[in-house]
């Protein structure tokens, strides 16, 4: 999988950071974030998953100390290229093998952006968070978005292509193969309540909120929903549309969790 996401890093800005709607779902993470977290005092700040850097570099550059992970050499290559901030550090490291040891210090702020953690199975998963917690600060916050299982879009875009058996892989409970730029990733979905159920010994739910109700998916980038005015339309509708109830059926959910 790592030599995967190397292949993938050419092209990824472009394909997602960069586009339109990469553009207009960042757009609503960021502002969740700038209101609720990231406005406060420095922090210290982990992301995960970081890819080509976009949001570690954000972070670096409201002032806060960042260090950002990517299992795939490539993503991070491009990620340094970016930037030579002093506060922040990139590093190749899996997701997996996270815990204490690898760090010499506890974070304020864990995050991870886009899907990152759809990479992650029902077991993995389970595992991160008890070590996560050892990775936090007392009242420390985990910032994760995901794709859930019941997107509005994809079941409409491929129920009207025919393809049913794709507009219901979502719901599917073990991994499906899911297209990233060109590559094969295995892929699990979950629901604001799965990682409810997964983390209530040992964090509480801040907030949930849907990221991209309307905003269509990346894939739908080059069609006509992704271009002026249907997609500024689309996110004045996200940015009154946030109540928790709507999460499981946009492209992607945030989730803030608070360690107890």
């Amino acid at each position: 999988m790592p030599k995967d996401f190397d292949i993938a890093s050419k092209n990824y800005d472009a394909t997602f950071t960069f586009s339109n709607v990469g553009k207009a779902q960042r757009e609503i993470v960021y502002k969740y974030l700038y209101d609720t977290i990231v406005q406060d005092k420095k922090l210290s700040v982990l992301e995960l998953n970081c890819g080509t850097g976009e949001d570690a570099k954000h972070f670096a550059e409201l002032g806060h100390n960042v260090i950002a992970t990517d299992i795939s050499e490539g993503m991070i290559s491009v990620a340094k290229s970016k930037t030579q901030l002093k506060n922040l550090e990139f590093s190749v490291l899996d997701i997996n093998k996270i815990n204490t040891a690898k760090f010499e210090k506890k974070f304020d702020f864990i995050f991870s952006n886009f899907g990152g953690f759809n990479c992650l199975s029902k077991t993995q998963l389970e595992t991160f968070f008890e070590n996560a917690k050892d990775l936090l600060e007392p009242n420390g916050k985990i910032v994760v978005v995901l794709m859930p299982k019941k997107c509005f879009w994809e079941r409409l875009y491929f129920t009207l292509k025919g393809d049913f058996k794709n507009a219901k892989r979502r719901q599917n409970k073990e991994a499906v193969i899911a297209n990233v730029d060109g590559i094969n990733v295995n892929t699990w979905y979950y629901n604001p309540k799965d990682i409810s159920t997964l983390t209530e010994t040992i964090f509480s739910i801040k907030n949930i909120k849907p990221i991209g109700l309307t905003i269509p998916p990346s894939y739908l980038e080059n069609s006509f929903l992704a271009k002026k005015p249907l997609l500024s339309t689309f996110k004045s509708i996200d940015s009154v549309i946030t109540g928790s109830f709507w999460a499981k059926y946009a492209d992607h959910f945030l989730i803030e969790l608070i360690k107890k």
